[in-house]
Protein backbone atom coordinates (compact mmCIF):
# COMPACT_ATOMS: atom_id res chain seq x y z
CA UNK A 1 0.00 0.00 0.00
CA UNK A 2 2.83 2.35 0.63
CA UNK A 3 4.26 1.87 -2.77
CA UNK A 4 0.80 2.94 -4.46
CA UNK A 5 0.70 5.91 -1.92
CA UNK A 6 4.19 6.85 -3.31
CA UNK A 7 3.34 6.22 -6.83
CA UNK A 8 0.01 8.24 -6.84
CA UNK A 9 1.71 10.90 -5.38
CA UNK A 10 4.70 11.22 -7.74
CA UNK A 11 2.73 10.58 -10.77
CA UNK A 12 2.62 12.98 -13.51
CA UNK A 13 0.24 15.18 -14.69
CA UNK A 14 -2.69 14.47 -17.27
CA UNK A 15 -1.09 16.85 -19.74
CA UNK A 16 2.65 15.34 -19.31
CA UNK A 17 4.43 14.15 -22.32
CA UNK A 18 4.60 10.90 -22.94
CA UNK A 19 8.56 10.76 -22.23
CA UNK A 20 7.42 11.34 -18.56
CA UNK A 21 4.88 8.72 -18.18
CA UNK A 22 7.45 6.09 -19.51
CA UNK A 23 9.97 7.32 -17.17
CA UNK A 24 7.07 6.80 -14.12
CA UNK A 25 5.51 3.16 -15.39
CA UNK A 26 9.13 2.08 -15.50
CA UNK A 27 9.78 3.74 -11.70
CA UNK A 28 6.74 1.91 -10.91
CA UNK A 29 8.10 -1.36 -12.09
CA UNK A 30 11.48 -1.33 -11.00
CA UNK A 31 9.33 -0.76 -6.99
CA UNK A 32 7.26 -3.61 -7.52
CA UNK A 33 9.73 -6.21 -8.60
CA UNK A 34 12.36 -4.55 -5.46
CA UNK A 35 8.78 -4.99 -3.09
CA UNK A 36 8.71 -8.63 -4.98
CA UNK A 37 12.21 -9.47 -3.76
CA UNK A 38 12.17 -7.66 -0.53
CA UNK A 39 9.10 -8.63 1.05
CA UNK A 40 7.90 -12.67 -0.69
CA UNK A 41 4.78 -12.62 2.09
CA UNK A 42 3.54 -9.96 -1.12
CA UNK A 43 5.65 -10.95 -4.19
CA UNK A 44 2.53 -12.13 -5.61
CA UNK A 45 0.25 -9.09 -5.26
CA UNK A 46 3.84 -6.72 -6.34
CA UNK A 47 4.52 -9.25 -9.45
CA UNK A 48 1.50 -8.34 -10.92
CA UNK A 49 1.75 -4.87 -9.94
CA UNK A 50 4.97 -5.14 -11.79
CA UNK A 51 3.31 -6.95 -15.01
CA UNK A 52 0.49 -4.49 -15.43
CA UNK A 53 3.16 -1.59 -15.50
CA UNK A 54 5.37 -2.95 -17.67
CA UNK A 55 2.85 -3.40 -20.31
CA UNK A 56 2.07 0.11 -20.03
CA UNK A 57 6.14 0.86 -20.63
CA UNK A 58 5.77 -1.50 -23.87
CA UNK A 59 2.77 0.43 -24.93
CA UNK A 60 4.36 4.25 -24.31
CA UNK A 61 7.51 2.68 -25.96
CA UNK A 62 5.55 2.08 -28.87
CA UNK A 63 3.72 4.67 -29.10
CA UNK A 64 6.79 7.22 -28.55
CA UNK A 65 8.29 5.46 -31.49
CA UNK A 66 5.77 5.71 -33.68
CA UNK A 67 5.78 9.39 -33.13
CA UNK A 68 9.52 9.47 -33.96
CA UNK A 69 9.03 8.11 -36.89
CA UNK A 70 6.50 10.25 -38.26
CA UNK A 71 8.67 13.30 -37.22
Amino acid sequence: MQAHEELVRIRPSGDASLVAWLRYYEHSVALYEQIAHLDPCHDGEALYWARRERRRVEELTTRIRKERSHH
